[in-house]
């Protein structure tokens, strides 16, 4: 099913102001759907409140590396095909260590990019929605859903022209 979303977008000139006008949206209670800036910045970061798991999802990762790779190593080396010859011990642990700690990371790196890339809905030949092109370059956008956004438009339009917008608009939106 599509719908039509209608966003109010917010552009700001510099870091500051962004800050001050989300602090304040945030304040009189305004949702904020997203917002766009060239740079990570760590008050957006901790106000939006988007918290993730993905640190987790990776030492998960890496436990089951350890494990499938000292097991594979293990089974191949000292269980399926035991080479006896020149001294070599029963269990040759200290010489799987370099290529566990190799492939654990491997492992680590690949599962981890999956599940953000499942997670973000994000695959090859998806067309990317972009809700203004500047927000890559040198300004600041924050996006609110205009039924979604707590108070009413016009505060939210004087909100923004106080703290510091430079240019404020809507847009439509067509999302599956």
């Amino acid at each position: 099913m599509i719908m039509n979303k209608k966003y109010l977008v917010g552009v700001f000139d510099d870091e500051h102001t962004l800050v001050d006008a989300f602090e304040k949206a945030l304040a009189k209670g305004v949702v904020i759907e997203e917002v766009y800036t060239p740079y990570p910045i760590h008050e957006i970061l901790h106000g939006m409140k988007n918290k993730t798991n993905i640190t987790t999802a990776a030492f998960l990762y890496g436990l089951f590396a350890v494990a499938m790779l000292i097991g594979g190593m293990y089974w191949a080396a000292v269980v399926d095909w035991p080479l006896l010859f020149g001294g070599k011990p029963f269990n040759t642990f200290p010489s799987f260590i370099v290529v566990t700690i190799v492939g654990t990371i491997l492992t680590i790196t690949i599962l981890t990019l999956l599940t953000f890339s499942v997670r973000s809905k994000i695959y090859p030949g998806k067309t990317a929605v972009i809700i203004d092109i500047r927000a890559t370059d040198d300004k600041f956008i924050i996006v609110l859903d205009q039924d979604k956004m707590g108070i009413k438009k016009p505060e939210v339009t004087q909100l923004f022209q106080t703290h510091g917008a430079t240019e404020i608009y809507e847009q439509d939106a067509n999302t599956n």
